[in-house]
């Protein structure tokens, strides 16, 4: 009797976990496609959602490590930070377009750029790992839950965006651009 009170318990902790690691790959998926409409080749496409999926795992382990007694303190600059890395990605994405030449800087191919984009999408995982805490769940199974949603669904963004590029030409880094402007502005108000 008591193995069937505690089967739902568990369920609903999993179906949690779950949420919380789809509602943080979101980031991911949609400035995938941003990313992805820039024109991107496969083996980069797999190399950033990797590195979003390691962010995904390490900064909420960060942000539990950190405590709970600067979460509120955090979780507003977090997301000041995360825009401007945003709007500033999308700005130079659109500026690239509109001008002739290219140019290597905040480049999605480069280390830089590849960290800036990674750390940005994965920045509010950090703020949900200072409260992790506060529940009574297994911060592994959370984290590696949230490490395969990030790469999923960076992934499968990445790999949208890049489909629509094609479509657009060379309109597709600027649509791209916009996108991020916009998700940018988001996290900042």
């Amino acid at each position: 009797m008591n193995a069937c009170l505690v089967a739902p318990a568990e369920l609903g902790h999993l179906i949690t976990i779950m949420i919380m690691a789809v509602a943080l790959g979101m980031d991911a998926f949609s400035l995938g496609i941003g990313i992805g409409m820039k024109g991107i080749r496969l083996l980069h496409v797999l190399r950033l959602s990797l590195l979003i999926s390691l962010f995904h795992i390490l900064m909420p382990l960060i942000g539990f490590y950190t405590g709970q007694y600067v979460s509120s303190f955090l979780g507003q600059i977090t997301s000041y930070v995360a825009g401007g890395l945003l709007l500033a990605l999308g700005a130079h994405m659109i500026f690239n377009a509109l001008r002739p030449g290219e140019s290597n800087f905040m480049d999605h191919r480069t280390f830089a750029g590849t960290m800036i984009f990674a750390v940005s999408v994965s920045i509010d995982s950090f703020s949900v790992g200072v409260t992790l805490g506060m529940f009574k769940s297994d911060l592994w199974l959370t984290v590696i839950a949230f490490g395969i949603c990030g790469f999923v669904m960076s992934m499968v963004g990445l790999l949208i965006g890049r489909r629509v590029s094609r479509n657009l030409g060379e309109y597709g880094e600027a649509v791209g651009g916009a996108i991020l402007l916009a998700f940018g502005m988001l996290f900042i108000f």
